[in-house]
């Protein structure tokens, strides 16, 4: 009769609250709570006792796991040696002690909950933030379809207010964007024709038209939801190791207690043994620690595909990079104007070929015009553009014939270029950087020097990895000009011009075939092999391609580089922490399973005990969650 009592509370209790996860675990806790103040007080009469309750509804789930994985795995775990520590204080009629062991890890899980649901929070928002429909035009006006239904190629409105709901290109409009889901950036950014804009961002005003060009599964925003799926920690190396010793310490608890029993004839100094001595805080709190630290490096721009990314990463001594997107912008913009011509000003020079280029195709061509309005100047009108291949392009600019391109455009225009110019010229070009050369009325007028500039940041990032002993090295396929330039700039000294993707793979492969941990970080369809064959593979989630973000283990999604000696600390914290964890725990219980042999201890006060011990270790990881390396510099 009593049994059917407490199964119909339970029953009743979890129908009436229809709750699940963390809800689901206070509602829990509250009525076993309840249950085991009625059974020290007794307020009431009852044909059982309260303790039960607490039992039934915290107890029974534990005891069911364990012998599912026992009987399916021989999956011995912390739930194995909680389960006995539960049905031996019942046989002993210590009704209060097995309700309290039930409540007690039930709060345990409730703490993991909590920690974890505040780790995956700041990367779980983008499942929230998937754009619904989308507003496309057709010949017959304006029609909004689900935005999953979009095609690439059709032309998409999005009003002010409105979440982009594929990745594009503006044709028409000018707004600004908020990127904060996608970049983390705090203010929106400008966009006008030409800018691109990525699925789940935020129109904030000004209309604008869109050419739909990744959509579906291809988008930005489903993108980052998969790698939030993916990130688990229970995939964690360390979380099997601590699977292992919880296996030892339920045959070391079981001898104990069993030895115990022996010697002194009192089975209630047995059950505290089993009691005390359960691997609760040693299971729990590595995984949380672990889950703890992705919702910290999310919070900084990272998104952890692989659950022991970040262990592996506390052990990297070699960091290998990717120079073009990676430690620079990846664009070309005109970092010089030299003018030889008289009359003329680098201004000039600087406005008569950028309107020359504006109708290039070429990506210097593009370059070239996109640098003069970013610096706010006004192309004037050009005629009869044409465009030279492996050349250049000419035209008519200000009623002057120009002429922009390379040496080759220049010979073949009867040009002859002055020893100056040329000199000029060349020493940039040792430089790694790209020349255009300029004639007005085929007169040699001067050059326009582009290179693709070096992140701000990128310094102060190289340096503050070699202070925490990880040295970097430059894996390139840039020519060695370029490379060596952007290695001094940086205070890298091992560099490695000219790599094709094999040749990345087999460096990594010899770096760890010699003892190191390597890390390797890239953007392009080039860095796939070798992010794939380092201990750990970092992606440029901005920039980089859907094959460099799927091969990596990290993805940075705002491509801030600076914030990467902030990720390789904050490995190495996760594991100290782990270690702590796992220290507390094991002496912890080895105390108290001493002061349970000698009868002090006896099952309630043992596992109020131990279990303190587990919501220690719980909330030392959680503290994993806002920690911050002092040194960085923000």
């Amino acid at each position: 009769m009593s049994i059917k009592i407490v199964n119909s509370i339970a029953e009743k209790t979890e129908y009436i609250l229809g709750l699940g996860g963390i809800k689901k675990d206070i509602a829990l806790l509250v009525v076993s709570a309840l249950a085991l103040l009625a059974s020290i007080f007794e307020p009431f009469s009852l044909p059982f006792n309260p303790a039960w309750i607490a039992v039934v509804l915290c107890g029974i789930p534990i005891v069911l796991e364990a012998i599912i994985g026992l009987v399916t795995a021989f999956d011995i775990k912390a739930d194995v040696l909680v389960s006995m520590a539960l049905i031996a204080s019942i046989c002993i009629g210590e009704d209060f002690a097995a309700g309290e062991v039930a409540f007690i890890m039930q709060l345990g899980a409730l703490l993991e909950d909590i920690t974890v649901a505040k780790a995956r929070a700041g990367i779980e928002k983008l499942v929230h933030l998937t754009p619904r429909t989308a507003r496309i035009i057709t010949p017959d006006g304006e029609k909004i379809i689900p935005a999953q239904e979009v095609l690439p190629g059709q032309i998409i409105r999005v009003l002010p207010g409105e979440t982009v709901p594929v990745d594009g290109v503006i044709l028409k409009g000018e707004t600004s964007v908020n990127q904060a889901v996608m970049t983390g950036e705090s203010l929106p950014v400008d966009k006008t024709v030409g800018d691109q804009v990525s699925s789940g961002t935020v129109n904030q005003f000004g209309a604008f038209e869109m050419e739909a060009l990744k959509v579906g599964e291809d988008s930005s925003i489903q993108r980052m939801i998969r790698l939030v799926q993916s990130a688990d920690a229970g995939k964690a190396k360390i979380v099997g190791l601590a699977d292992r010793w919880a296996t030892w310490i339920v045959v070391t608890a079981l001898t104990a207690a069993g030895l115990t029993w022996a010697f002194t004839g009192e089975i209630i100094r047995a059950v505290t043994i089993l009691v005390v001595f359960c691997p609760c805080s040693l299971v729990l709190a590595t995984p949380t620690a672990i889950m703890a630290a992705i919702g910290n490096s999310t919070k900084h721009g990272f998104l952890i595909r692989e659950g022991d990314a970040l262990e592996r990463l506390s052990g990297v001594t070699k960091i290998t990079f990717d120079k073009t997107g990676t430690l620079t912008y990846g664009k070309p913009k005109v970092v010089k104007v030299f003018c030889v011509l008289s009359g003329f000003t680098e201004e000039d020079l600087f406005r008569i070929v950028a309107s020359a280029e504006q109708f290039s195709e070429h990506p210097l061509g593009k370059a070239v015009a996109g640098s003069y309005k970013k610096q706010g100047g006004k192309l004037s009108p050009c005629e009869d553009f044409l465009m030279v291949p492996g050349g250049g392009v000419s035209g008519k600019v200000e009623g002057k014939t120009v002429s922009a391109g390379n040496l080759k455009l220049m010979e073949s225009a009867g040009i002859l270029l002055p020893e100056n110019l040329l000199d000029e010229g060349n020493s940039f070009i040792k430089e790694g950087c790209t020349v255009i050369y300029m004639a007005i009325d085929n007169i040699p007028a001067g050059l326009l020097v582009l290179s693709d500039t070096i992140r701000e940041d990128a310094p102060g990032m190289v340096a503050g990895l070699e202070t925490l002993g990880v040295q970097p090295v430059l894996l390139t396929g840039d020519n060695r000009n370029a490379s060596e330039t952007v290695g001094k700039r940086l205070g890298i000294r091992e560099i490695i011009p000219e790599c094709l993707p094999e040749d990345k793979l087999n460096r990594i492969g010899e770096y760890q075939d010699s003892g190191n941990f390597v890390c390797m970080i890239g953007d392009g369809i080039n860095d796939a092999p070798a992010l794939k064959k380092a201990d750990v593979g970092i992606a440029m989630g901005g920039i980089g391609s859907d094959i460099a973000v799927e091969a990596a283990d990290i993805a940075l999604v705002n491509d801030e580089i600076r914030e990467l000696p902030h990720l390789f600390a904050l490995s190495k914290r996760m594991m100290n922490t782990i270690r702590a964890n796992i220290l507390f725990s094991m002496g912890l219980n080895f105390l108290a399973i001493g002061l349970a042999i000698t009868g002090i201890l006896n099952p309630v006060v043992g596992a109020l005990v131990h279990n303190a011990g587990s919501v220690v270790v719980i909330v030392n990881s959680a503290l994993l969650l806002r920690w911050k390396k002092n040194s960085r510099k923000r």
